[in-house]
């Protein structure tokens, strides 16, 4: 893009100022703000994108999508530029670097730093997957921070690059060749060529790995084909760091996209490891393996009639004999012999017997002697039969289910509550030890929850179940309003902001056939869903697995220097409740207990100026009052993890 000069326009309100970087997408400039406001960084898109018309119009349709997302750790998209044969975004301008520069001046860093940059990296992403958008591009590029980085620094990253990668990933599908960047690509966009949220998590586990070891783990010799494969067929150096730090990288360089955690679990797991390795001194960078360990897959024996491994080695293998897996007798296996041919009998030399002297009867074989004869075969088979019956031990009885264990997963919920649960079943006990993980996001939330822990079948009584330090009791339809069958109310609980806690029940019940635990579990997290998420159950109880939305609702038209009426409307699955709303502004007695459960109360509610000046928001961020006429103003406000409100177009005007 060497057409583009410091002082030439960027639409009709800004100014190429200075280059800041460039990319395997675009260059990124320094521009001028309209109106002399702060600088704002565009990145402006390599003339073979923007020359391509899907592509321009998937950018323009996702403008909604980049504009909203809203939050800390993401840097904030201001504006769409479309001019001619030039594509830009315009953004806020992050003054500290990338990871990337951080990596080429300091190689690897202290355990304790590299877990915070990647919780806050996973704090972003989860918010993002809320709104069902992945970044699809996650690397040290595209991580910023907000000042040079010191150690112990915080609250610092901006995710950069939302959206861009996903209307990069739809022009793939138009061409032949790999779009990403090989070293973080994982393996599902191989194997299967689809990504989800999944692919975030796995990219800043190769990050996380990388700002540790100071190269990415398949990184090496090859193409990038080569490269990409690693990722598939191969597995992870390991580090010399903490078994417990080992063990949360390969859950997030997990193979299976299905197995990996979510970003809010994950989050809160990296800043616990961070709490407890601050003064884990930073590795030596690491060098290229010899040779990368292939990924464990299960093999094929081949064995035949009267075929024995040799001492040394099995046939056709490497492996000693004693490393081949015992497969027991065979089932059966196939005999070679030889058959007569037609009209000659077996042995040699022997005449051709006469048919009619081959089917003669002998004379003493008489009716009677056939007779008792028959008798005979009978009663010898009856008394067989028996002696074996005698000898053969009864078949032992059927085994009970074995021990298991199983987990899953539920996506996280607009409030910002993730929920994964894990279950052991003890098969003597035939019972069931249960842990629910609550995990939140930017706000702290607080019960109750509701769990629904069924029976062993559709059939089945709903099982009792004994609750560890939890103000369990059963779900009551007649007070909450939730018709949920074997459900229970958890009160008490508080997960604080961007933490987690754990609940444990032992619940009784016996489990039989194939998955049973895996499928029990399965139950429970859908039926706990399909309860919160009733359309037709009414009343604020649950809200924090029930809130969808909030509406932001004022007047049409106010008068200047008065108070703006403001009332905080939940949205719930059924639809929005006018009746019973979370808040009101200027508030009046205490919050309610909605808004304690979302938000932690009012020191989660935050009003700001939409209204470039018409709107003035008192120190706390609750008050607001209209100072000068406006014809239309907008609100905006963030509750908890719903960052990114706005109300309906109002007026401001004069008393007369």
């Amino acid at each position: 893009m060497a057409n583009v000069q410091p002082g030439d326009a960027l639409g009709a309100s800004y100014r190429f100022v200075e280059p800041l970087g460039s990319g395997a997408v675009g260059e990124v400039w320094r521009v001028s703000a309209p109106s002399g406001g702060t600088d704002l960084a565009a990145k402006v898109l390599r003339p073979e994108h923007a020359h391509d018309p899907a592509l321009v119009e998937r950018f323009v349709k996702e403008r909604s999508v980049l504009l909203g997302l809203r939050h800390p750790n993401i840097v904030k998209v201001r504006d769409l530029v479309v001019e001619g044969e030039r594509l830009a975004i315009l953004m806020d301008l992050v003054p500290g670097g990338s990871l990337r520069d951080l990596l080429a001046e300091h190689r690897t860093l202290p355990a304790a730093d590299a877990l915070v940059l990647c919780a806050e990296v996973l704090d972003a992403l989860a918010y993002a997957h809320t709104r069902n958008t992945a970044h699809r591009d996650i690397k040290p590029d595209n991580v910023l921070l907000a000042q040079p980085w010191t150690p112990g620094l915080a609250n610092a990253v901006r995710v950069s690059d939302f959206g861009i990668a996903a209307v990069m990933h739809e022009r793939a599908r138009h061409t032949t060749g790999l779009v990403g960047t090989p070293a973080y690509m994982p393996p599902e966009l191989l194997s299967s060529g689809e990504v989800g949220p999944a692919a975030d998590l796995y990219a800043t586990g190769i990050m996380l790995y990388e700002l540790l070891a100071g190269r990415t783990p398949f990184a090496g010799t090859g193409t990038d084909f080569t490269l990409a494969y690693r990722h598939v067929t191969t597995m992870p150096p390991r580090l010399l760091v903490p078994d417990e730090l080992w063990e949360a990288l390969e859950a997030l360089l997990g193979k299976d996209p299905r197995r990996r955690p979510g970003a809010p679990e994950a989050a809160a797991l990296l800043r616990r490891l961070a709490a407890g390795l601050p003064d884990l001194p930073p590795l030596p960078v690491a060098g290229e393996p010899g040779e990368f360990e292939p990924l464990a897959r299960p093999a094929t024996v081949l064995r035949g009639a009267g075929l024995q491994p040799e001492p040394a080695s099995a046939p056709g293998t490497s492996l000693p004999a004693s490393a081949l897996p015992e497969l027991g007798p065979a089932a059966g296996h196939t005999v070679v012999r030889s058959i007569s041919r037609p009209g000659t009998l077996p042995g040699a030399g022997a005449a051709p017997a006469s048919p009619r002297t081959a089917l003669r009867r002998p004379a003493w074989l008489g009716r009677k002697a056939v007779m008792w004869i028959a008798a005979g075969l009978v009663a010898a088979v009856a008394i067989t039969v028996g002696a074996l019956a005698l000898a053969t031990p009864k078949a032992p009885a059927a085994a009970p289910v074995a021990d298991s264990i199983a987990s899953q997963q539920d996506a996280p919920l607009p409030s910002g509550l993730s929920i994964g649960r894990s279950a052991r079943y003890d098969a003597r006990a035939r019972e069931v030890s249960l842990e629910i993980t609550y995990t939140a996001q930017k706000a702290p939330l607080s019960g109750p929850f509701l769990e629904v822990l069924p029976g062993a079948s559709a059939a089945a009584p709903c099982p009792p179940a004994r609750w560890e330090k939890s103000g369990a009791t059963r779900n009551q339809p007649s007070l909450t309003g939730i018709d949920a069958p074997c459900g229970w109310s958890l009160a008490g609980v508080g997960v604080p902001a961007k933490g987690s806690i754990q609940l444990r029940a032992t619940i009784p019940v016996e489990l039989s056939g194939e998955n049973a635990l895996e499928q029990w579990l399965k139950d429970a997290a859908a039926a706990t869903t399909a309860a919160v998420s009733d359309p037709a159950a009414a009343g604020p109880a649950y809200p924090v697995q029930r809130l969808r939305d909030i509406l932001v609702t004022t007047p049409a038209r106010t008068v200047s220097q008065t108070a703006l009426p403001v009332t905080l409307v939940p949205v719930w699955p059924g639809g929005e409740d006018l009746l019973n709303p979370l808040y009101t502004s200027p508030s009046t007695g205490k919050a309610s207990a909605m808004l304690a459960a979302v938000a932690g109360g009012e020191d989660g509610v935050r009003f700001s100026d939409g209204c470039s000046g018409s709107l003035a928001v008192s120190a706390d961020g609750l008050v607001v009052t209209a100072l000068t006429v406006s014809p239309s103003c907008i609100l905006r406000a963030g509750v908890g993890n719903f960052t990114d409100l706005a109300s309906e177009p109002f007026s401001i005007t004069t008393r007369d």
